[in-house]
């Protein structure tokens, strides 16, 4: 891929980014006045249908796209993801975004120390030092020792593994199945259990919060489709870095729209993850630049 193409990239990475922050401040907003379970359903009956449509323009259509040898494990990885955004729209409610974005910053951090017993992957020293700091950095933001420790903090902690384990499954489905074929089981498998969920858990919503709600689900869509152009144009190893933003710009919306207080422990903690998180990036970026030579 050219230089230019990269970026490109990087400027739709940061785009992406910051488009899936503002779809977290509208799942915060709603999501503290309405039913988690409903919200998210809602949300995923809009994400089902974009990549229903993404997989009818392909060449052999729904079929050949929805193909796949380890369907269990396709199921699977959509029930994760379910599972990890019912979880981070909680923590957003209960503790804010600013803190739950700063945790929620060391799933790489998981991913990398997860990859080796998992996957069989080599992981080097480097590497495990930058998760024993990123494990620091959480620790100085959850402030286990002291009396003010709030358990509720330990949600986006669940969050950062389940969306580890659901990047992990990823890159152990990408071994037999395209991209294309992950990412459409990803939004049916999750609409499907979704809907089970929430059907339930229906409640009326007011007029006003219905557009919110097509906010919502339109940055999802927006957010989805940049990515998939972002990933088009440049390489994964370049603009992944990038996705940090995420966590910066959810920070900002929950500072200057929901008011939330930044606390000291949450920037320093913050830093060190996101600092560690890029140097693994980065190291595992030059691990396989030497493996393919």
């Amino acid at each position: 891929m050219s230089a230019r193409g990269n970026r490109t990239g990087i400027l739709l990475m940061i785009a992406t980014t910051m488009v899936f922050a503002t779809q977290d401040g509208i799942s915060s907003h709603l999501a503290s006045e309405y039913n988690t379970f409903m919200v998210v359903m809602i949300r995923y009956w809009f994400f089902a249908a974009f990549v229903i449509a993404v997989a009818a323009r392909r060449p052999g259509g729904i079929r050949a796209t929805a193909r796949t040898p380890q369907l269990g494990l396709q199921i699977g990885r959509g029930l994760l993801l379910a599972l990890e955004i019912c979880t981070a729209v909680v923590g957003f409610t209960l503790i804010g975004l600013v803190e739950s974005h700063a945790i929620f910053a060391s799933y790489p951090l998981m991913i990398t120390a997860l990859a080796g017993p998992l996957l069989g992957e080599r992981v080097g020293w480097r590497r495990w030092l930058a998760v024993m700091a990123g494990f620091v950095g959480m620790l100085i933001i959850l402030e286990p020792g002291r009396g003010a420790f709030d358990p509720l903090a330990l949600i986006p902690v669940a969050s950062a593994v389940l969306f580890a384990l659901y990047g992990l499954a990823t890159r152990y489905a990408s071994r037999r199945d395209s991209t294309a074929t992950s990412f459409f089981w990803t939004g049916v498998a999750g609409a499907a259990v979704m809907t089970v969920v929430g059907i339930p858990a229906w409640e009326p919503m007011r007029p006003p919060d219905w557009g919110w709600m097509l906010a919502l689900c339109s940055t999802g869509v927006l957010g989805h489709w940049l990515l998939i152009k972002c990933y088009e144009l440049a390489e994964a190893s370049v603009v992944q870095p990038f996705a940090f933003f995420h966590q910066i710009f959810a920070a900002l919306v929950g500072l200057f729209v929901f008011a939330e207080a930044l606390r000291a422990n949450v920037l320093l903690g913050a830093a060190i993850i996101l600092g560690a998180g890029l140097f693994a990036l980065w190291r595992a970026a030059q691990a396989a630049s030497d493996d393919e030579q």
